[in-house]
């Protein structure tokens, strides 16, 4: 239980953090600070309840919000109900207004 409570609180730092590093002004010159400020919350908040959740992998899973709060979720899941529950927490945070869930299934081998 405090390897999970480390690695959450870990993922947390990471997610308020990678927002901020990878911020450019000319990436989107429309958007104000208040919208990025938002949109990066809406991430972390997304990120934050994967990271805490037992049946769902966060270290593979990415998460990318708009302005406009659609979430897209990328990378891989272990099944079908891993990315279904994924897309599920997504939806669940508020300010998402949709959620595009690009999570492939492992193939085992």
């Amino acid at each position: 239980m405090k390897t999970i409570k480390l690695l959450a609180s870990l993922f947390v730092i990471g997610a308020f953090l990678t927002p901020v590093a990878s911020f450019s002004a000319d990436k989107d010159p429309d958007s104000s600070v208040g919208e990025f400020v938002k949109d990066s919350v809406i991430t972390s908040k997304i990120k934050t309840k994967l990271a805490t959740e037992k049946n769902v992998s966060a270290m593979h899973i990415t998460v990318d919000t708009d302005k406009n709060g659609v979430v897209v979720l990328g990378g891989t899941a272990g099944s079908q109900t891993e990315k279904d529950k994924a897309h599920s927490i997504a939806h669940s945070v508020e300010g998402v207004t949709k959620v595009v869930n690009h999570i492939k299934i492992k193939k085992e081998h």
